[in-house]
């Protein structure tokens, strides 16, 4: 299979809010052979990158459901983030140091439009499609009614019209916790040679349990102890923990050792201020405005983004092709670890 992995600058970037981001590159990676009219724009999660055959595995290559023998294939490393796109850990051009407390608040809309710019500076002037969940999903369904012009179809999976109380409570409080880490130092820890580890690894741990379904949790752990450990002893002991306790303190290890807690932030914000209602009328208004074919899908258990917001999205679309519910104890993460699904999901988007 055809891969390659590139970077790109598109110059001066001025955000939805009117702040300004001096040189912007983009990292990004392709599958397969671009013949115009083949393109596909795979979105990535919010601790995603660009490397999507990792994160979808047995769904993208040849043969498979985004069959690079047919598309060419198209994942960037979102604006903010920390796999080679600019974002906070960034060196600046004016100092070369890290951007920190001077990266600009952005939206889901800069993340778009940041793509849309990417897309014209490497010859893509039409998309075959776009898709993505959750983050992801809110990209390909702002690229829809920002440019439904340059698009065949849209996938959106596992997102809503806008980020609920719900989701804005639940994202600020991680936000919180790293923020109030003492190492956080304003967002410019990067010049002081420490990071806030302890804040990102709380912040995961939330975060962890909203993308994970509770029937799943609690058959996987219930309330037995870790091994060697007894959390029911006399006094209250955090070495001595729950099953679920080691799950959770080995998943925030995890992301603490892969991704940058300024990038978490960023990101994290920008899905807070997730609205394609906003300057266009309201939702309803926004989702109807658009004319490209779409398929909407979402899961059963999915506590960050329930399935009844997945239901809005199809009643208000302006053409819905298809809608389908993913069945799975695991919750929010069913739309990356529900393959055998979604391989039959996605054959049936690019054959509808």
């Amino acid at each position: 299979m055809l891969m390659t992995n590139y970077h790109v600058s598109i110059g001066e970037f001025v955000t939805e809010a009117g702040a300004r981001i001096p040189n912007v590159e983009v990292a990004y990676r392709t599958w397969g052979t671009f013949r115009g009219d083949n393109a596909v724009l795979v979105e990535h999660t919010l601790t995603g990158d660009q490397h999507a055959d990792e994160w979808w595995p047995g769904l993208i290559g040849p043969g498979l459901a985004i069959d690079t023998r047919q598309y060419f294939v198209i994942c960037t490393n979102v604006l903010g983030g920390c796999k080679g796109t600019t974002g906070p850990s960034s060196p600046h051009p004016d100092d070369g140091e890290a951007y920190g407390s001077r990266f600009p608040a952005i939206s889901v809309r800069d993340q778009v439009e940041v793509e849309y710019q990417f897309l014209k500076a490497i010859g893509v002037e039409h998309l075959f499609a776009v898709m993505g969940g959750s983050m992801g999903g809110a990209r390909a369904l702002e690229w829809e009614v920002s440019h439904p012009e340059l698009l065949d179809r849209a996938f959106v999976l596992a997102v809503s019209a806008r980020a609920s109380a719900w989701q804005i409570g639940i994202q600020t409080a991680q936000i919180q916790f790293i923020e109030q880490d003492p190492h956080w130092y304003g967002g410019d820890f990067y010049s002081h040679g420490v990071s806030p580890s302890n804040g990102m690894a709380a912040a995961r741990r939330v975060a962890h349990l909203t993308y994970r379904g509770e029937q799943e949790i609690d058959e996987r752990f219930g309330v037995d102890a870790q091994d060697q450990e007894n959390p029911l002893g006399p006094y209250r002991d955090p070495k001595q923990r729950f099953q679920v306790q080691s799950y959770l303190d080995h998943q925030a290890e995890k992301l603490v050792l892969r991704f940058d807690p300024g990038s978490y932030v960023a990101l994290t914000e920008a899905l807070n201020r997730h609205d394609v209602g906003r300057g266009r009328g309201g939702l309803i208004k926004a989702l109807a405005s658009t004319d490209v074919p779409t398929m909407v899908a979402g899961v059963d258990t999915d506590i960050l983004y329930p399935y009844h917001q997945q239901e809005h999205l199809a009643r208000n679309l302006g053409n819905v092709i298809g809608m389908h519910k993913i069945v799975s104890p695991i919750g929010h993460d069913a739309f990356l670890a529900e393959t055998r699904q979604l391989d039959r999901i996605f054959r049936n988007f690019f054959h509808v």
